[in-house]
């Protein structure tokens, strides 16, 4: 075949790939002219390839959508600054259909799921020739068909977070499992399947994926150098054998909790601390010999090869994103959301003993001071300072003004409506007002070491207490991990943690609620707080707790009086469950929905 003759072929499947992933409403269409079908993908591989790629580009890249920060503004870690967003209104309980924040997420699970198992039937993906060597070519073919059973997994998983929940007939329920190539929105009316079906299935998705996948895709783990080119580290990023695990602990984990868990099946917790503990000795055992991995390391959101990443997002270079949504309009920033009190309060003292400790030191003239490191790393407060990253300079890019009156005191549409500001996941190199403006790489990193970490730990506590030893790890000892880890601003973890053991002496109740407050913390802003909550209680109380703000007064020589209990934003929660689509409730009769949505049906 001369050169033309294969650009034209090239730009063909292109086309034809383009044409195919992008539709909404049917997700594969005949070419235009009515002379090619879907058929017409067998016979080019890299349009088989692109059913598998289209799904990563599915996935979210950052942190400020509703699966982010504004999933944090549901619950009582944040507050947003407009209060006509749609999960503010989620929040208040004044959410109209024809504003569901979550409408887009079930198109494209179900999208994505329509792709993989379209690639999976009959096993035609798997049986394309994708190499003429046969051993690149099985290289190929496995990791593809893996990727296709995870990618399965995990948008059915991101189906059952969203929209699981408890339907109006009281019976735990998931999502209509699809394991067939069928368009969803055409003359279909499924059910929903219960949800323990949807999790059996999720899990067994993640069997399948990791009897073809690698362990891991990393260069030294691929021995011949040849096979670099089909296998290892240009993978990254992809479905791994190890993800799949990390994947099932999550789900475990989930469904061992109260609110889905009301008999408290054992099995479920056991079934959870397995797969964290796997997922963690890979990264000290392996990683962290060949990876750069170690447990000490602080997160590096900027970096999307971090060796502390199970899984995340297709990265976005030189973005601002973040910083333009954390930072208030004094700043150059937009100001979107704001953390609460309460978040605040979560913080301990530098000695590790919470606020409410007396022996913490913590005075409440000046709350900002002596406060565990991992605070100054997570939020701006009054008069803090934004300094320059490796600058040995003393003199800030910027100081919050909070208090009344003051510049970035609530009113603006572009400041926190809380008086406090978010410093995590903000590059502190980034200034807008630098001649060469130094914005660095986003990602969402949707499982990274410390997942596995407080996922293991609250399993095991749950399965034999704060020091058992079934695991070969203690959920003490693994809460040591996150304690001792070191901060993304410079700040050291804990050398010497009395609280920890004292708490673990306390026995399994008090361990359980230490961790999900350390919990809180780690994943702040990341929008798990809000899943949380949720499958920890079994009533509306926690969702529905107003949120508070500190009202800051400047006095006369300089100095700060604070009120920490004004209420910012009430909530008021009709459901712990997510609505299913309102659209889809009028289309399929079949559907039932969740409690609490009466209006919805």
């Amino acid at each position: 075949m001369d050169l033309k003759n294969i650009k034209i072929k090239g730009i063909l499947c292109f086309c034809l790939l383009s044409f195919a992933l992008v539709s909404c409403v049917d997700y594969l269409e005949p070419y235009p002219n009515g002379n090619r079908t879907t058929e017409d993908i067998w016979k080019y591989q890299d349009m088989v390839q692109g059913l598998v790629g289209q799904c990563y580009d599915n996935m979210p890249r950052n942190y400020n959508d509703n699966e982010g920060v504004y999933m944090d503004g549901a619950s009582d870690d944040v507050v947003i600054t407009s209060t006509t967003n749609a999960m503010v209104r989620l929040a208040t309980g004044a959410l109209p259909t024809s504003q569901d924040p979550f409408r887009t997420y079930w198109d494209r699970a179900y999208r994505s799921i329509y792709l993989v198992n379209l690639f999976l039937k009959d096993r035609k993906g798997y049986n394309t020739r994708f190499l003429v060597n046969a051993h690149l070519d099985s290289l190929v073919k496995n990791r593809l068909q893996g990727e296709a059973f995870a990618l399965r997994a995990w948008f059915q998983w991101d189906l059952l977070q969203k929209f699981g929940g408890k339907g109006m007939d009281g019976q735990l329920l998931g999502f209509p499992i699809v394991l067939e190539p069928v368009d969803i929105k055409e003359e279909t009316n499924r059910t929903r399947n219960t949800y323990d079906q949807c999790v059996q299935q999720i899990i067994a998705d993640c069997d399948s994926a990791y009897k073809y996948l690698p362990i891991a895709h990393r260069d030294f783990l691929v021995p011949n150098v040849n096979d670099r080119a089909y296998a290892g580290g240009r993978y990254w990023g992809r479905f791994d054998g190890i993800t799949t695990r990390a994947l099932k602990a999550l789900v475990y984990l989930t469904w061992a909790s109260p609110r889905f868990n009301p008999s408290n099946n054992v099995a479920r917790w056991d079934s959870a601390a397995k797969n964290a503990k796997l997922v963690m000795d890979f990264k000290q055992k392996t990683d962290a010999v060949s990876n750069g991995f170690g447990v000490t390391k602080a997160m590096d959101w900027f970096n999307p090869n971090f060796g502390g990443i199970v899984f995340s997002a297709r990265y976005n270079n030189g973005n601002d994103a973040m910083e333009r949504m954390f930072y208030p309009g004094g700043f150059q920033g937009n100001g979107q959301v704001g953390a609460t009190q309460e978040l605040v309060d979560a913080f301990p003292m530098k000695n590790g003993y919470p606020i409410t400790d007396s022996r913490s030191l913590y005075d409440p003239a000046k709350p900002y001071e002596n406060r565990d490191p991992r605070f100054y790393a997570t939020i701006f407060h009054n008069n803090a300072k934004a300094m320059r990253l490796n600058s040995s300079s003393t003199t800030p890019m910027y100081t919050f003004e909070n208090w009344t009156g003051a510049k970035d005191s609530p009113g603006p549409p572009a400041n926190s409506r809380t008086n406090y500001h978010i410093k995590k996941m903000v590059f502190m190199g980034l200034n807008w007002g630098d001649n060469a403006i130094n914005r660095q790489p986003h990602t969402k990193v949707f499982i990274r070491w410390e997942n596995m970490v407080f996922a293991f730990a609250e399993a095991a506590n749950q399965v034999e207490g704060p020091n058992g030893a079934k695991y070969g790890l203690s959920a003490k000892e693994a809460m040591a991990y996150i304690r001792a880890k070191n901060n993304t601003d410079g700040g050291k973890g804990f050398t010497t943690d009395p609280y920890l053991t004292e708490i673990a002496a306390a026995g399994k109740v008090a361990f359980y609620d230490f961790i999900k407050n350390e919990r809180r913390l780690e994943f702040c802003f990341e929008g798990q707080r809000f899943y949380d909550i949720r499958r920890w209680t079994t009533t509306l109380a926690e969702l529905n707790k107003a949120v508070h703000r500190p009202v800051i007064t400047r006095n006369t020589d300089g100095s700060f009086s604070y009120k920490m209990d004004e209420i910012v934003e009430s909530r008021s929660y009709p459901s712990a469950f997510l609505p299913i689509p309102f659209d889809e409730m009028l289309r399929m009769s079949n559907l039932v929905q969740n409690e609490g949505w009466d209006a919805w049906k």
